[in-house]
């Protein structure tokens, strides 16, 4: 999806939206921050449950249909970078692989 698209599916998102506004600013954030980092980290930093949730949120069957599956900034992602290359991803995923889920991402090299 172009940004334009996005845009439009969160302006959908927040006009149907009713429930905890907490959810939606983390669904909400989930897609922008995926737009950059790609499905893929997304999927190490939530629980399938989260992304499963944030996902019927804003109307979409999976993540795939709306994010790249490696964005530019993946590289900086900790848990991508362990399983990057590897059979290991689908596992990490699942809760197979312990201490691989994080948030953390490395600061830019200058």
């Amino acid at each position: 999806m172009n940004d334009q698209e996005i845009l439009s599916l969160i302006d959908r998102a927040v006009d149907n939206f009713h429930g905890n506004l907490d959810e939606l600013e983390s669904a909400i954030g989930m897609v922008l921050m995926g737009r950059h980092y790609g499905w893929r980290v997304v999927m190490l930093m939530h629980s399938p449950g989260t992304i499963r949730k944030y996902c019927k949120i804003l109307d979409i069957k999976h993540l795939r249909e709306v994010l790249p599956e490696v964005g530019v900034l993946a590289h900086r992602s900790n848990a991508w970078r362990l399983v990057e290359g590897t059979e290991n991803f689908w596992k990490a995923v699942r809760g197979q692989i312990s201490g691989v889920r994080s948030t953390r991402a490395d600061k830019p090299e200058r």
